[in-house]
């Protein structure tokens, strides 16, 4: 059985641009995934503690044949081949990649909560989604159109090198 899963990804840290299309790349290379595309990058201003750099934001959508805690190991081990080190909640990060949605699934366990939760709050999540999908609708029935209107997105640049394949 293979899912539509959508990854979000954000550095800050260390040529945050090619820690992104890297990590697209180690994406397609990851055995029981296929990279399908993803959206433009975005420079976004950080949330957390003060004095981060932006951001340079994306979403990728992948089919994949890993359950979705073993694409969260994956995901997880492509951070740590980046880099990541997990010091501060929010803080600055080499890699960051979060499974924003798993096909229809609603997920609720200690390690992974599917769709994300905080992505109706993230416009660095939202556009890049609706730059893939533009009509999607969430598990529980809102339409990501709905969410996106909703969210701020000051401090959201959509970058001109931006590709979607």
């Amino acid at each position: 059985m293979s899912a539509i899963a959508y990854i979000g990804i954000g550095s800050n840290l260390d040529n945050p641009a090619a820690q992104v299309r890297r990590a697209v790349a180690t994406l397609a290379d990851t055995p029981g995934i296929r990279l399908l595309r993803h959206s433009p990058w975005y420079r976004t201003a950080p949330i957390g503690p003060p004095g981060q750099d932006d951001y340079i934001n994306g979403v990728a959508e992948l089919e994949t044949a890993l359950e979705p805690e073993m694409l969260l190991d994956a995901l997880q081990a492509i951070e740590q081949q980046h880099g990541r080190v997990r010091l501060e909640r929010w803080g600055s990060r080499t890699l960051d990649l979060d499974i924003v949605l798993y096909s229809d699934l609603e997920i609720h366990t200690p390690r992974l909560t599917v769709p994300h939760r905080e992505m109706s709050r993230r416009g660095f999540v939202l556009q890049p989604l609706a730059d893939l999908v533009p009509h999607l609708v969430l598990p529980d029935g809102r339409s990501l159109q709905t969410l996106l209107a909703s969210c701020p997105l000051h401090g959201i640049v959509r970058l001109s090198n931006g590709s979607s394949q």
